[in-house]
C-alpha cells in the first residue's frame, strides 16, 4: 500500500528553498553572477475559469528577463573597429582614441561620475590589462586600477613578472564607476566597447590579460565561468588571450591557490608575449 505524504505547506516550502539554495550556491561557485528567470510560472496548469464565466484573453504582464551582465554579441557579429572601417582609422594613437570618448555622456554611467577613466602605462605594451570598470579610488584619481586590487595587480605586474607596472598598459571594459562597483550592463559595456578596441588597436599588444569574468565575457562574446577558462587560450582579432582571475576577486578568496593561479597566467602571458620577438 502506498504511504501518503504527510508533508505540510510548510514543509514543502522549506524543502523548495533549501533546494534553491543549494543549486544557486553551485552557480556561484562555477562563477555565475545572474540568472535570468523564466518568465512564467513553471508550477503547473493554471485552474479553469468557472463555468459561467465568459471567455477572455488575459494580457501578458510578464516581465522581461534581466539583462545580462556582459553582451551576449557572437563573436562573427562584432563590430570591426580593429580595421580601417575604425572612426579613428586603421593605426589610431590613444591620444585619438582619448579625444572621440570627449566628455562622454553616452550612457547612464556619466551620471554618477567624478573622472572619466580612459587608461594608463606604455603606448606600445606588450602586455595589455583589460578589467572590469572602475573603482572609488580609480574614480577619484582618473587612473584605472589604483585602490586596492590595483596595489596588488601592481605587485603582480612587478614582483611576479619583475617588470615596472608602467611597462604594461592597463584599461577596462568601461571607462566610468557602475554604481555601487556593480558590474557594468551589457549596454554599458557596448557602448564603451568603441574605444577599448580603438586602445587595443593603438597599443597593438602581443598579449591581452583579461581580468575577471565580465571583461573575458565581453572579449570572446559569450557569457564564460572564469573558474573553468582561466588558464585557458584565446584570441580577440587575431591577438593572443589569457583569461584570469581579477584582483578582487583574490582579495575576497585570498588562498594560496588563487594567487598561485594567477601567478602561472601572468607568467604564460609574458612567455607568449616574449616568444613573439
Amino acid at each position: 500500500m502506498t504511504r501518503l505524504s504527510s508533508r505540510s505547506p510548510g514543509d514543502e516550502a522549506r524543502r523548495i528553498v533549501s533546494a534553491t539554495r543549494a543549486w544557486l550556491a553551485e552557480l556561484v561557485e562555477e562563477g555565475v553572477e545572474r540568472v535570468a528567470l523564466p518568465a512564467a510560472d513553471a508550477g503547473g496548469e493554471p485552474p479553469p475559469p468557472p463555468a459561467d464565466a465568459p471567455p477572455a484573453t488575459v494580457p501578458d504582464t510578464r516581465a522581461p528577463a534581466p539583462a545580462p551582465p556582459a553582451p551576449p554579441t557572437a563573436p562573427g557579429a562584432q563590430p570591426d573597429l580593429l580595421g580601417a572601417a575604425s572612426p579613428w582609422g586603421e593605426h589610431p594613437t590613444l591620444e585619438a582614441v582619448r579625444e572621440a570618448l570627449g566628455d562622454c555622456r553616452r550612457c547612464r554611467l556619466c551620471e554618477q561620475r567624478t573622472r572619466i577613466v580612459f587608461g594608463d602605462g606604455n603606448p606600445h605594451a606588450e602586455l595589455l590589462f583589460v578589467g572590469e570598470g572602475p573603482g572609488a579610488e580609480e574614480d577619484r584619481r582618473g587612473l584605472p586600477f589604483v585602490g586596492r586590487a590595483g596595489e596588488l595587480l601592481t605587485a603582480m605586474i612587478e614582483k611576479g613578472l619583475g617588470i615596472p607596472r608602467s611597462d604594461a598598459y592597463i584599461c577596462n571594459i568601461v571607462k566610468c564607476r557602475p554604481p555601487g562597483n556593480r558590474t557594468p550592463l551589457a549596454d554599458e559595456a557596448n557602448t564603451c566597447r568603441p574605444f577599448l578596441d580603438g586602445q587595443i588597436a593603438a597599443v597593438r599588444p602581443r598579449v591581452i590579460v583579461a581580468l575577471g569574468k565580465p571583461a573575458t565575457s565581453l572579449l570572446l562574446g559569450r557569457e564564460v565561468a572564469i573558474t573553468r577558462l582561466r588558464g585557458t587560450w584565446h584570441e580577440y582579432r587575431g591577438i593572443p588571450l589569457m583569461p584570469t582571475f581579477h584582483p578582487a576577486y583574490v582579495l575576497r578568496q585570498y588562498t594560496e591557490a588563487n594567487r598561485r593561479a594567477v601567478w602561472t597566467d601572468l607568467k604564460a602571458a609574458q612567455t607568449r608575449a616574449r616568444e613573439s620577438d
